[in-house]
């Protein structure tokens, strides 16, 4: 899921925040319902909203992720994707435009569903109550942050108190109705001092109050394996980014700064065109309770013929 403080390059940082789309479905049954992140193909939502959720529908999307900043989002976290939008080349997020309503209406239009999403850090700590009242409007079952902002993970005492913070706001999202979710973009996952920070926080988190969103691409790059981290947590996963990787790949550091990010961005391609063993990580996904999958290829070329090769062979699984 670049899903997420997304930054553009070494020199433009921006809170990206993507909205999960999902199909849910059963241990040990077919996808019957999968998902898209709609960062997938930002320019063409942008251009033709109508047109490009029409598209979704016919190729067999049911669910949608979105990704912010909305209408609601902190100053800080708008601000952020003012800087970055003209190097991207798109401006569109939240609801591209339109009134929230009309946006759940246009979704239920083409028999698709808005089931998750992502937003920044701090909006879901200082506009809690904004962010629950859209989450009910458009049905959400769950929203929850792509990355730990950088200068917020920096040492164990960082994630020690990440997990903290991760408690508080699962308490809260859980009042308002919807599920917390942090989505790990690769790093954490090598030793610091004998510990693995992303296991930190899987640890020290509620299990009731806070879930997770495996992005098995990142994960892989991370040096972890996806079936380990769904058998060792079961339950904890709520939801899934399913995209491949051309040849297996990590990151030239600790995956913690957007540049190996970036490094890695030529190595992603359709899910069943690369090297991830997919239908085995699915079906330990559905045994680890997974209710949300969602393909998600950042803002891939040709999005008409890459997101319908992906959700083609997903199918068959």
């Amino acid at each position: 899921m670049i899903r997420r403080d997304f930054i553009l390059n070494t020199t433009l940082t921006a809170g990206a925040v993507l909205a999960l789309g999902a199909g849910a479905c059963a241990p040990g049954r077919e996808l019957n319902s999968i998902g898209i992140q709609l960062f997938s193909l930002p320019k063409s939502l942008e251009k033709d909203l109508e047109g490009s959720l029409e598209m979704l529908s016919r190729m067999g999307y049911r669910e949608v992720e979105l990704y912010g900043p909305f209408p609601f989002s902190s100053e800080s976290a708008r601000a952020r994707w003012e800087r970055v939008t003209p190097a991207l080349g798109f401006s569109g997020s939240g609801f591209f435009g339109r009134p929230i309503l009309e946006f759940a209406t246009l979704l239920k239009q083409y028999g698709l569903r808005a089931t998750s999403s992502h937003i920044d850090l701090e909006t879901l700590q200082t506009r809690m109550t904004e962010v629950g009242e859209a989450a009910r409007t458009l049905g959400l079952d769950c929203m929850g942050i792509s990355a730990i902002p950088e200068e917020k993970r920096n040492s164990l005492d960082d994630y020690r108190r990440m997990a903290e913070e991760f408690n508080i706001i699962g308490e809260k999202a859980k009042k308002e109705g919807f599920k917390f979710i942090y989505h790990n973009h690769g790093y954490g996952l090598q030793e610091v001092e004998g510990v693995i920070p992303f296991d930190l926080i899987l640890e020290r988190t509620d299990h009731g109050l806070v879930f997770f969103e495996m992005d098995i691409y990142w994960t892989s790059a991370g040096g972890a394996d996806p079936i380990q981290y769904l058998r060792s947590y079961p339950g904890r996963y709520l939801a899934m980014h399913l995209k491949d990787m051309k040849e297996s790949v990590t990151f030239s550091g600790d995956g913690g700064t957007s540049d190996q990010w970036i490094e890695l961005f030529p190595y992603m391609t359709t899910v069943g065109n690369g090297v991830l063993d997919i239908r085995s990580i699915v079906q330990e996904a559905q045994k680890a309770g997974v209710k949300h999958f969602f393909v998600e290829q950042d803002t891939v070329q040709a999005p008409e013929i890459a997101l319908k090769e992906s959700i083609d062979f997903l199918k068959k699984l």
